[in-house]
């Protein structure tokens, strides 16, 4: 299996990140996969998945390339750069800045990704053995931004910032063992620092001094990526280009699915009658306290404002529906056995 031994001061110093680019990339693997994860992505697929097969099918250097790129076992490492946390940006890096990395990736490298990611000691195919495929894989994934994501991205984001309030509250609560065992398949923390990140039979790799960031996505699915920093070789099996000279050590990044209820809840199904009795929006919050959830989370998960799910919540508290604790920084709301009763009494 293939881990990671991260020491307590990396483990201290990691961070959760919003990467745009991430998301983007996520869903260029849903299109490309066409099978989608939940109904709310079936949607989302049906809509724009035409389109992306006509956009392929009209390239085929570009369709050749997309595939080769997200491999069979591996991503081409230059399709997916490790975010930079210290990009100097307040709200970290615009896709704009995370594309242009992709971009500007050597012709050589880009063609030796390849190769990696498609499990071969080579040669590449004819058709891939060219200079400007680094500009291709940007401009699809410039596409795949533009008219496939950035339509939902508050949403989105919105959805991955209370998955990030989740987290937190899993970490304050229980540790890392319980933050991170169920973030994606394959994922564990096995003790003695070290964290198993999929079950192939990768080499270890040591992170003493990196930096270690999680990045949620709202599709189902994830991967990891890695760059060193300058004179700092790889020893694991795919290449990655070095960081910008004066950026210390190296960057680490594991990109998860948003959890369950977070990344497939485009609206919670409520019951006419518990609607007509308390209002839709009202009996949609009580509906997804089915689990401890922040207000930030429902804002994300229902669309309603911040003000509005507030009154909602201390009308619930009130009639005793709810209840509310604390878990580190955060106050999470549940359903109370009444609630419950409520709720099984509509089914």
């Amino acid at each position: 299996m293939g881990w990671w031994q991260v020491n307590a001061d990396t483990l201290a110093g990691s961070r959760f990140v919003v990467s745009p680019l991430a998301e983007a990339i996520a869903s260029l693997k849903v299109l490309e996969r066409g099978s989608p994860a939940h109904p709310g992505e079936r949607a989302w697929l049906d809509a724009h998945q035409p389109a992306y097969r006509a956009r392929q099918a009209a390239d085929p250097v570009t369709e050749k390339l997309i595939r080769a790129a997200l491999g069979p076992t591996w991503n081409a490492d230059f399709l997916t750069p490790t975010p930079d946390p210290d990009s100097g940006a307040p709200a970290g890096e615009t896709f704009e800045q995370e594309v242009a990395r992709v971009r500007e990736t050597p012709p050589h490298a880009a063609r030796a990704d390849l190769l990696v990611s498609l499990g071969s000691k080579g040669p590449l195919p004819a058709l891939l053995r060219r200079d400007d495929l680094p500009q291709r894989t940007a401009d699809t994934l410039e596409w795949v931004w533009r008219e496939t994501v950035l339509p939902y991205w508050p949403r989105r984001r919105r959805i991955i910032e209370a998955d990030v309030v989740a987290r937190t509250a899993q970490l304050s609560r229980g540790g890392w063992a319980e933050a991170l065992d169920d973030m994606r398949p394959g994922m564990r923390w096995l003790g003695g620092s070290r964290l198993q990140i999929n079950s192939r039979d990768y080499p270890p790799r040591e992170l003493a001094g990196a930096r270690l960031m999680f990045v949620p996505v709202t599709p189902r699915t994830g991967w990891v990526s890695w760059e060193a920093a300058p004179d700092c070789p790889q020893d694991g099996p795919a290449r990655t280009p070095g960081s910008p000279a004066g950026r210390a050590g190296p960057r680490y990044a594991v990109v998860y699915p948003c959890s369950g209820a977070l990344a497939d809840a485009e609206g919670a199904p409520v019951p006419e009658a518990l609607g007509a009795l308390l209002g839709h929006a009202r009996a949609t919050v009580l509906v997804l306290l089915d689990s401890p959830k922040s207000t930030s989370q429902l804002v994300a998960l229902t669309g309603q404002g911040l003000g509005s799910v507030g009154r909602h919540l201390r009308v619930l508290r009130d009639a005793r529906l709810i209840q509310r604790r604390r878990a580190g920084r955060s106050v999470l709301y549940y359903r109370t056995a009444a609630g419950d009763c409520l709720l099984q009494a509509q089914s």
